[in-house]
């Protein structure tokens, strides 16, 4: 859709200028009338450098997009319009790309696109398991309710992944902290320290030898260390995108101490979630397992998923090939057999998100109150080392005077 900056005045006299999306510019000089501006001049900046940087650094986020599906669902129970809530959003959030893709589906849901066909062309932004949720709505009527489930699940889904940031951030800036002044200590300020020992041809400590090697290696090769390490983050982001790589590294998640069962908790709780939430909408179970497998976010779990799959369609229970995976607990594929015979599936896997939502939620938070005394180790141990390598020759020296 087309962006356009106007110059226009309020009723008072007072001028205004912005950005606004519109399909043409006869529509955006209207929409603008309508909300009270006289306006002065309307241009197409759509392709100008200013909008394209400006669209670069305000990506659409997750949490625009919570709030988009928020405010939608509450307008649809409202009984407003489909196309009229579209445009009321377009108003409503400051992101200018997301003005413009709400723009883009309002107006082919206006010229006679299904809203789910909609949202469908833009896959980067709304996953096939949204799409299906809102086709569902559709096809059975119930768009509101549907709606706001979905927008229920998506608060929810956020929470959590702010919450497993949020439990990271404290470790990585002190992690980072710790690295930065280690880095400077051992090129600028550890030479200084030990020029005296090393002139004084005395013996020293193993520690101190060390240091003292790490310190010229540092600065005699940090050009090539950075170039190395550039080159090795590189190759691993290119292993990462063959299936091989993804594979191994997420193996390698489900096997960390601590933080594998953290990994194991979230993969079934956004298994159990989203599969309870695609039923509900009506989904088949065969169409609801190819979606989850691509929602679930680990390759392992997606194979566990799909084979799952392979075995409904050959007639099999839905728990069959869960009960003999190492990486599912044995509560889940009882519930799921419960769920099956009682025909309340959807209602178990409810229950089984519920706990592990609650389960990993206690473990971030025990993680984080883990994080602070290990880290305060750690400093501890790299300052002993810096005390005994460089303090203690020292000592040593001057009680020989």
């Amino acid at each position: 859709m087309p962006i356009f900056r106007y110059q226009a005045e309020t009723e008072d006299g007072a001028s205004q200028t912005g950005l606004v999306v519109g399909i043409s510019e006869t529509d955006t000089v209207a929409k603008l009338r309508q909300q009270g501006f006289n306006t002065v001049g309307v241009s197409d900046v759509t392709e100008t450098p200013f909008v394209r940087l400006l669209r670069i650094i305000a990506p659409i986020k997750n949490k625009d997009l919570v709030i988009f599906a928020r405010q939608f669902s509450v307008m649809i129970s409202a009984n407003v319009p489909v196309v009229e809530a579209l445009l009321v959003l377009i108003d409503q959030t400051n992101n200018l790309n997301l003005k413009n893709l709400v723009a883009g589906i309002a107006f082919d849901v206006e010229s006679g696109s299904l809203l789910s066909d909609a949202f469908g062309k833009y896959p980067k932004h709304f996953s096939e398991f949204f799409v299906n949720i809102v086709r569902s709505g559709e096809t059975s009527g119930k768009l509101d309710e549907v709606l706001d489930y979905l927008a229920d699940e998506m608060e929810k889904n956020y929470d959590m992944n702010s919450k497993i940031k949020g439990a990271m951030i404290y470790p990585a800036f002190i992690t980072s902290a710790l690295f930065a002044v280690g880095l400077v200590l051992m090129i600028y300020v550890i030479p200084n320290l030990t020029a005296i020992l090393t002139e004084t041809g005395a013996a020293l400590p193993l520690s101190t030898r060390l240091v003292i090697g790490a310190s010229d290696f540092l600065r005699n090769y940090l050009v090539f260390l950075i170039l190395a390490l550039v080159a090795l983050i590189v190759a691993l982001r290119l292993y990462l995108r063959t299936y091989a790589g993804r594979h191994q590294l997420d193996a390698l998640k489900l096997r960390l101490p601590v933080f594998g069962i953290l990994f194991k908790y979230i993969y079934l709780m956004r298994f159990s979630r989203s599969l309870s939430t695609l039923l509900k909408g009506g989904v088949t179970i065969t169409r609801s397992l190819e979606i989850v497998a691509d929602v679930v976010g680990n390759v392992i779990y997606r194979e566990l998923i799909l084979e799952t799959l392979e075995s409904v369609n050959d007639g099999n229970p839905l728990s069959t090939v869960f009960e003999t995976s190492d990486y599912v607990p044995k509560m889940v594929p009882q519930m799921m057999s419960v769920g099956e015979r009682t025909g309340k599936i959807d209602s178990v896997l409810d229950r089984v998100t519920s706990f592990y939502t609650r389960e990993s939620s206690n473990r971030l938070d025990n993680l984080s109150k883990l994080m602070e005394p290990l880290i305060m180790i750690i400093m501890g141990i790299g300052v002993g080392v810096m005390v005994s390598a460089v303090l203690l020759p020292m000592y040593n020296l001057a009680s020989q005077f």
